[in-house]
């Protein structure tokens, strides 16, 4: 297993940020997608093979079906408790894609 890729998910209802923390140190955002199984297909099979993704997405009610759908197709997947992801002192501004791109790097 040579180069890891650490996925950070923010699901939302109808859609889901998406950030790749590589093991090397890039980070980046890979923008947003439709919450639906076909569009998680595709980026499943657009980040490579799935024995080098591990994805992770803080728990909450819309994570569930998600969670099964990506065990499916073979990609470990973990489900973080959203009060033990580390939060700066004064880091106001909370939007997806950053939610995503922290995920992805306390994951790494």
């Amino acid at each position: 297993m040579g180069n890891v890729r650490f996925v950070g998910l923010d699901v939302h209802a109808a859609t889901i940020a998406v950030a790749v923390a590589e093991a090397g140190g890039e980070i980046r955002s890979l923008g947003m997608i439709p919450n639906r199984p076909e569009a998680i297909r595709k980026l499943v099979h657009k980040l490579g093979p799935v024995d080098t993704l591990r994805v992770c997405y803080e728990a909450g009610p819309t994570g569930y079906v998600l969670y099964w759908q990506l065990v499916g197709l073979d990609v470990h997947c973990d489900v973080v408790a959203p009060s033990l992801v580390p939060v700066k002192a004064g880091d106001r501004v909370k939007t997806d894609r950053r939610d995503a791109e922290k995920l992805a790097r306390c994951y790494r």
